[in-house]
């Protein structure tokens, strides 16, 4: 039997975000409903508002969200009712040629409810990330939950369904940093300070943090960074920036074993191309815009060697990961609450939208 719940919404391209009455069908056999306890408000939602991800109108938005299994499918046997999960967007099939070779963090075929969740008029909507959690509840895939200790506070465990376990992962998974190694993170957003700590906990000795913002290098040292840069005073491109020179004098003149580009502009890749040590370990894990094209010397390419990755969602694996940052984070191992710097109403994200452009937050939290 179908319930209707209150959602918030983005009806059209750039237009305010909305606050309406939507409707969940019943569970498909493998789909469950989530009761949302709490949902961060990160910049892909943002960009799902201004139709910057597809034109699927209308999306109801929120993705980095942790809540209670209400309903469970006939057929499901993932998670049972009453357990705390976080919502995941990369549900693997088992079955892809990713799957099969042993790489399911490489999925691609996730997946996602077998029914849409419409508004009162029976307008479908394309729910963010196959979830859409800025809602009382959602309907998503039994796959897209993953029980975690309830123990957790669901603000802040929630925030690693999305962004916190991009940078997070971008540290620990992609770019795979040892003891003692020296790591370069370039834009300090929620992303950016997750590959922080990331860097911490995975032992790195040197920890330089570079951003535009002098309030997040401060925030950047209590989540770990050892060293901190404000390129906002320093000039130059590729490798005569002076961003480049301040990490190679911070790296007795050689550059950072890993660099982690957290923006996805060329500015600040070719920054973490250039800061590396030769035979270094770079990693994106910003999302560039649709235009953007990487120009570097080929020659630079070949002769500085290493390795250049992609990291997409960290690389992470939702059912071994996000328990085991969980239990770190409740071990006081992993400071998964200072990610969380305001708490908020659910009428309240439009609101939220613009104090994440000005960058007063890592991330603001919708409690439902």
């Amino acid at each position: 039997m179908s319930e209707t719940v209150t959602g918030v919404i983005a009806r059209e391209k750039g237009a305010e975000v909305e606050t309406v009455n939507i409707v969940i069908p019943e569970p498909g056999p493998n789909d469950v409903i989530v009761k949302i306890q709490a949902c961060g408000v990160c910049h892909t939602d943002l960009a799902y508002r201004d139709g910057d991800i597809e034109d699927a109108f209308p999306f109801l938005l929120g993705h980095e969200a942790s809540g209670i299994v209400e309903t469970v499918g006939e057929d499901v046997t993932h998670v049972q009712e009453g357990d705390f999960v976080i919502m995941n967007w990369r549900a693997v099939c088992g079955e892809c040629r990713a799957c099969k070779k042993g790489d399911p963090k490489y999925c691609f075929n996730t997946h996602n409810a077998s029914k849409k969740m419409t508004l009162e008029d029976g307008t479908e909507l394309t729910p963010a990330l196959g979830i859409g959690a800025f809602a009382d509840k959602t309907l998503v895939h039994e796959g897209q939950c993953t029980k975690v200790d309830s123990e957790a506070d669901p603000a802040a465990a929630g925030l690693l369904g999305c962004g916190i376990m991009a940078g997070l992962g971008a540290a620990v998974n992609t770019a795979d940093i040892q003891r003692g190694e020296s790591v370069a993170v370039f834009g300090l957003g929620g992303v950016g300070m997750a590959a922080i700590a990331g860097a911490k906990l995975a032992g790195a000795s040197k920890i330089i943090a570079v951003d535009i913002d002098s309030k997040k290098l401060d925030w950047a040292k209590e989540f770990g960074a050892t060293h901190v840069i404000d390129s906002s005073k320093l000039s130059g491109e590729g490798d005569d920036s002076e961003v480049v020179a301040q990490i190679r004098e911070l790296t007795d003149g050689f550059g950072t074993d890993v660099t982690i580009d957290a923006v996805g502009i060329m500015p600040t890749w070719q920054q973490a191309f250039y800061s590396r040590d030769h035979a270094g370990r770079m990693v994106m894990v910003g999302v560039p815009n649709l235009t953007s094209r990487i120009d570097i010397p080929a020659i630079d390419f070949y002769g500085r060697g290493g390795s250049l990755r992609p990291a997409w969602y960290g690389d992470c694996l939702p059912e071994r990961d996000f328990p085991t940052y969980v239990d770190l984070h409740l071990q006081g191992r992993f400071p998964l609450d200072k990610f969380v710097s305001e708490r908020i109403g659910i009428n309240d994200v439009e609101e939220a939208f613009g104090t994440m452009k000005a960058g007063d937050v890592l991330r603001s939290v919708v409690e439902i």
